[in-house]
């Protein structure tokens, strides 16, 4: 088995090996992956953090062997955009991205030597109160809608949640149909808290959407962009248009 981590703030997974394929989820900068099938140009990857698979481009990606690529600290950047030394050039690390490769503030990824000099949140320190959560969540207020998206440059409703959790040392699967089948369901909204997960689904009865609630009358969630509306027992409610 071979082992690869991503080298740039954030690469599009492709649902095929081509650029013009639709993008189905991103890899965030230090994020590892087992390398399924390899071409010239794509690899066909399987993220270790959640197991969802696509195609990244192979010059975004370094091999890394097996005791990097399962390597576990629980440490996330926890600068929203923090500059990092990139082989002695400056890159931006986006918010949530994994730590992992760290020593101290310094990897060696492949060929690159990478310093990192920011805030290192400890996910297993995290306490679940709505405080914590608001603090996380609205980082990533007014971030555009993204099909697939990850990162607070564009991002889905799936993986929106899934960041939060993850920050609060909850791994999530990526698809909100996947995330609908972890957890406890409630029966009524007034018994939420914050943190809780809403889920939606379509005529057929598929979910199709989820989004963070923060109390039991407001929801944040990624539609046109991150953000908050009220939610009541028949769904959600524009906070905008009504």
């Amino acid at each position: 088995m071979e082992y690869a981590a991503c080298i740039v703030p954030v690469a599009p997974l492709y649902t095929a090996a081509q650029p013009t394929a639709e993008m189905c989820s991103q890899l965030l900068f230090g994020e590892t992956v087992t390398l399924l099938e390899t071409d010239t140009v794509f690899s066909k990857v399987r993220l270790l953090f959640d197991g969802y698979e696509g195609w990244c481009l192979n010059n975004q990606l370094v091999m890394v062997d097996a005791a990097q690529a399962y390597r576990r600290t629980h440490l996330l950047n926890g600068d929203l955009w923090r500059e990092i030394s990139f082989h002695g050039q400056p890159m931006q690390m986006p918010f949530g991205a994994p730590l992992d490769l760290f020593d101290h503030g310094k990897a060696q990824i492949g060929p690159y030597h990478v310093v990192y000099e920011g805030r290192f949140w400890n996910s297993t320190m995290a306490h679940e109160n709505k405080e914590t959560v608001r603090w996380i969540a609205e980082k990533y207020l007014n971030a555009p809608y993204l099909w697939g998206g990850r990162s607070p440059l564009g991002i889905d409703c799936s993986g929106f949640v899934q960041q939060v959790y993850r920050f609060m040392g909850i791994d999530l699967p990526r698809d909100a149909y996947q995330q609908a089948e972890k957890g406890e369901s409630i029966g009524f909204l007034q018994e939420a808290h914050c943190g809780d997960l809403a889920f939606f689904d379509d005529a057929e009865g598929r979910i199709v959407h989820v989004g963070l609630l923060l109390n039991d009358h407001e929801v944040m969630h990624a539609y046109g962009r991150v953000r908050i509306d009220a939610i009541d027992h028949q769904g959600i409610v524009n906070s905008e248009t009504g």
